[in-house]
């Protein structure tokens, strides 16, 4: 087998990203779009020493689970993996992609219960990220083909709020009329490299990220977008000059609106501003807090610490049912959310928000509630990377009872578990199997949250409650 071949298989399994698994060989076939049962015509696009990646050419023998995929450039933008399967069957993909990660990876064999899904499973996502980019043929703005920096055109995504054609169709009328230059990443050029957007509770966040400080005709991009949105909206100008793939710059100046709005879930009061973090499906984030609230159990006698806490949402969610939550986050803008918001909520006596590194503050903390004769509950909330080694290990040489983990990586959550449980270990700086392992706590939950519909991601709830020998 070799580069440029045309063949034809059939699919046997699904890989971990959705994408259709050929055995030819004694090789593994890639064909991202393949089905399972499906017999396919591909093309081989490399070649390696463990498998083969291949392109989708045609579908001989369809699948029952194949239907039509929404949008016209599904495939070709980077976006969604899933959209030519039926929504039911993305879940159980999702569901045993879990279970795989965490046998492959962790050793361990869990039962992954079944999905929890949002309200919808298109139209969901409350946030946009349009690079803007300048081509021989003009100002492109759209999405990110897969694994690539070639930007695929784009008037709508399906995957995205109603208002995104609108924002789309504002900021073209606005490109051409003023003759605004694109982002040109060779020569580092250009007048708008992106364009975000967030809705809160009805109300977007719009923001210009240009590479000077001005961009021409801002009142006449104000009135497009007025013309064109049926929101209430505010307009930021980022300015990043760096030549780096980081979206925003330093600098942020509000250009017309309120500077942050404010929502709420589940009882609790939010704002948002410009650069706040917030999940991209709302109606899934509140089931995900909901459930995480639910897993701590938390009464008057629990002290609940949030690791990562961000700008504290979680924290206060949790801090309603216990004794005080208390969140532990790095980054100082958070933290200054976070007491904003307990605040805004009336919840200041119940919270207490530490900056600094969880592997730094942790423990003490867990010691010091313990002293005080308070039962402890930690809730770990990362980044995509996981835990760094010295949290894991912090909790550990702590011995807490019960953690909730959340994660939207499967791979470095099936990482971190396998490290806390005891079946992996780190040696030399590399993790690996743990022969014969003493299990230091049992996993009592595996609940995905499919809070990226039509796509390969998915957010995980995991609870952990250590063995009482």
């Amino acid at each position: 087998m070799k580069k440029n071949d045309e063949r034809v298989g059939i699919v046997s399994a699904l890989g971990v990203n959705g994408e259709g698994i050929i055995k030819e060989e004694s090789s593994v076939v890639f064909v991202p779009f393949a089905l399972v049962g499906e017999k396919v015509k591909y093309k081989v696009l490399k070649v390696t020493n463990k498998c083969v990646y291949a392109k989708l050419l045609e579908v001989l023998t369809p699948a029952e689970n194949r239907v039509r995929a929404k949008c016209p450039v599904f495939g070709k933008c980077g976006g969604c993996q899933l959209q030519h399967i039926k929504y039911v069957q993305q879940l159980k993909i999702k569901e045993n992609a879990i279970a795989n990660t965490f046998k492959k990876i962790a050793n361990l064999d869990v039962k992954v219960k079944p999905t929890i899904k949002g309200d919808d499973h298109y139209r969901y996502r409350n946030k946009l990220q349009l690079p803007v980019v300048q081509t021989d043929i003009g100002v492109i703005i759209g999405f990110y083909a897969e694994n690539s920096h070639r930007v695929v055109s784009i008037d709508d995504c399906y995957i995205n709020a109603p208002w995104t054609k609108n924002v789309i169709t504002a900021f073209k009328k606005y490109i051409e009329e003023f003759n605004v230059k694109g982002y040109n990443e060779f020569e580092h050029s250009g007048d708008i490299r992106e364009i975000t957007v967030k809705e809160i509770k009805g109300n977007l966040i719009i923001t210009v990220v240009a590479l000077k400080n001005n961009i021409p005709g801002k009142d006449r991009l104000i009135e497009i977008l007025s013309e064109e949105l049926k929101f209430r909206f505010s307009l930021y100008l980022n300015v990043n000059d760096k030549n780096t793939n980081v979206i925003y710059g330093d600098k942020f100046t509000l250009l017309y609106g309120a500077p942050s709005y404010v929502g709420d879930m589940l009882g609790v009061k939010y704002k948002i501003g410009v650069q706040s973090f917030m999940q991209v499906n709302t109606s899934v984030c509140a089931k995900l807090y909901g459930a995480v609230r639910d897993a701590v159990g938390a009464d008057e006698d629990t002290v609940v610490i949030d690791a990562y806490s961000g700008a504290g949402l979680m924290t206060a969610l949790l801090s309603k049912n216990a004794k005080k939550a208390i969140g532990v986050e790095i980054v100082p803008e958070a933290v200054e959310c976070a007491n904003e918001l307990a605040q805004i909520n009336g919840l200041q006596e119940k919270i207490t928000n530490y900056l600094g590194k969880c592997e730094d503050i942790v423990p003490d903390i867990i010691a010091k509630e313990r002293a005080d004769g308070n039962k402890v509950c930690l809730v770990l909330d990362p980044p995509r990377k996981g835990c760094d080694i010295k949290v894991i290990n912090a909790i550990l040489d702590s011995e807490i009872d019960k953690i909730v983990y959340v994660s939207c990586k499967p791979s470095t959550l099936a990482r971190d578990i396998g490290l806390l449980v005891g079946t992996l270990e780190v040696v030399s700086g590399e993790v690996k199997r743990v022969e014969n392992p003493n299990v230091r706590y049992d996993v009592t939950t595996v609940r995905p949250f499919d809070m990226f519909a039509q796509t390969k991601h998915v957010e995980t709830l995991v609870c952990l409650e250590r063995k009482t020998n």
